[in-house]
């Protein structure tokens, strides 16, 4: 969901989080603006961010808790948030120290000190959630606080993208007299230390409020956020915005709405369009008997016809994808384009498939989940069904089962094609290789390529600048593209859509994923 945003070499990143921590200790929180109500349609599926791995639950983490760094807007780099400054202290990047800044507290009035930041980063890891944060930190060894304001983090090995995964949700810090060490917290509350408190949370909405005890870098203009949930309902989220019962939509909205609203320029709504690298893709079972043969996979690859779903299925609102990189990430290439063509080719699919003696239809299916990865999946991936057997080759057809349901399924092997849609937690190309490629990836497909994990990724994460990996990521999406255990299909476009009285949506729809409601007005 970002643009390009490169890790800078040591002495960057050290220069800048030094100035950086010579601005204001205190942030503006006045919150004189008026309440802003919005509606999504994604869940939250959690409010303990040791557990929720999800862009509804980050959406909450980001203005609930606060992480050492964070990600300002539009920037290509973290930079301090409750830290007052944060540096490699080694050359090799496996010891990252941080300071805080004075007189934080959560919104308890209890004070924020390092012991919380280790707690927090330690019941991660103690807990380590299926649906949680902890998979990000495989390289974490542990934690130690000299004193109450310092924090040094030991890596097990050196990870240049450190930095960039404690600015995540990932990252958040919780207070230690709150949240249990080894499970997790079930009570629907969050306390934390970011511009927001939860001041409540339920099936249909949760309220926030302005945190009068933050300090940090946010500037808070609005005196709070009703977000009212939808649960897929896409219809009754567009009547709600053209009612007047909600200020703005985000994330929830059929393509064909935001298109047609786009396109009428309907009175008193303004549709917002940002930067994103959110990307889907088609995921292959690797030890299935069908999806498990190459051949099968070339001959889909061959005939998935990107422009046609996007232009019938999603209206323009997404694009293309022929990578595992999107566009705009370090190490981006055309590998899919390269090797298989943006045209559909029966021929060289069916040559495909003949090659490996398969002379009858291919029967398949497609699985799909009806709201996790945006609310056109299913007509999408009926749409990919219906250009597979339109070339005579296949049998294919789609089923879709509830989120949970689907998790479930595809960690036991049941699915042999199924689809993940990908939010990433930091706009690096190691975000988009290490978790499906890496060891206990999280796409669940049996694939594994000594190549990936024993030499491109553990050599890119020691490279401090980022621009020099372009390389190996372009290797990586070369192995990929031939061995197809998963089949890229789009990168999206970033859309809210308001009304006309409401501002600041420019400012939280960026590269960086996270959604600032402090950037929200309304007037």
């Amino acid at each position: 969901m970002r643009n390009q945003w490169l890790v800078p070499p040591i002495g960057a990143v050290l220069a800048a989080a030094l100035l950086a921590g010579c601005g204001d200790e205190q942030s503006d929180t006045a919150a004189d603006g008026e309440a802003v109500v919005m509606g999504m349609s994604d869940e939250i599926l959690a409010t303990d961010p040791a557990s929720g791995y999800d862009p509804g639950s980050w959406l909450l983490f980001n203005n609930v808790f606060q992480s050492l760094l964070s990600f300002p807007n539009g920037g290509t780099e973290p930079v301090p948030e409750a830290a007052k400054e944060c540096h490699f202290s080694d050359a090799a990047t496996k010891v990252y120290s941080c300071t805080l800044r004075p007189g934080l507290k959560f919104s308890n009035g209890h004070a924020l000190t390092s012991k919380d930041v280790k707690y927090s980063f330690d019941r991660t890891m103690t807990i380590d959630d299926d649906a949680g944060p902890a998979i990000m930190f495989p390289m974490l060894d542990k934690v130690e606080t000299p004193d109450a304001s310092t924090v040094v983090f030991r890596l097990k090995y050196a990870d240049a993208t450190f930095p960039s995964k404690i600015a995540s949700g990932a990252g958040s810090i919780v207070d230690h007299t709150e949240y249990p060490a080894s499970r997790l917290r079930t009570d629907g509350k969050a306390v934390g230390s970011g511009p927001y408190k939860l001041d409540s949370y339920g099936k249909s909405q949760a309220v926030f409020s302005v945190n009068s005890s933050y300090k940090g870098n946010a500037k808070v203009k609005n005196s709070g956020v009703t977000m009212k949930f939808f649960h897929g309902d896409q219809k009754g989220l567009k009547k709600s915005l053209l009612d007047g019962d909600i200020d703005l939509a985000y994330r929830g909205l059929a393509a064909q709405d935001i298109a047609d609203i786009e396109k009428a320029g309907t009175k008193g709504i303004d549709v917002v369009e940002g930067n994103s690298a959110e990307v889907q893709h088609l995921v292959f079972n690797m030890k299935d008997p069908v999806a498990g043969k190459l051949s099968v996979r070339k001959a889909m690859a061959y005939l998935l016809d990107r422009d046609a779903l996007i232009d019938k299925v999603y209206d323009n609102t997404t694009a293309a994808l022929y990578s595992i990189i999107p566009a705009g990430i370090t190490g981006h290439n055309t590998a899919f384009f390269d090797t298989y063509g943006a045209r559909p080719s029966p021929a060289k699919a069916a040559q495909a498939l003949r090659a490996d003696g398969i002379t009858g239809k291919v029967k398949i299916t497609l699985w799909s989940t009806p709201v996790r990865y945006g609310p056109t999946t299913d007509a999408e991936l009926e749409a990919i069904a219906g250009q597979l057997n339109a070339s005579g080759l296949f049998d294919a057809d789609v089923k879709s089962v509830e989120f949970s349901q689907y998790e479930r399924d595809v960690k036991s092997g049941k699915y042999g094609v199924y689809v993940k849609g990908w939010v990433p937690d930091y706009p690096d190309p190691d975000n988009f290789t290490q978790p499906f490629f890496g060891d206990g990836n999280v796409l669940g497909n049996h694939y594994d390529n000594a190549t990936i994990t024993g030499t491109i990724i553990p050599q890119t994460g020691e490279q401090s600048d980022r621009s020099s990996t372009s390389e190996q990521y372009e290797q990586l999406q070369d192995i990929v593209a031939a061995q197809l255990p998963i089949l890229p299909v789009w990168q999206a476009k970033q859309y809210a859509v308001t009304r006309d009285n409401v501002y600041g949506l420019e400012n939280c729809l960026d590269a960086s994923t996270v959604f600032r409601f402090w950037e929200i007005s309304k007037g």
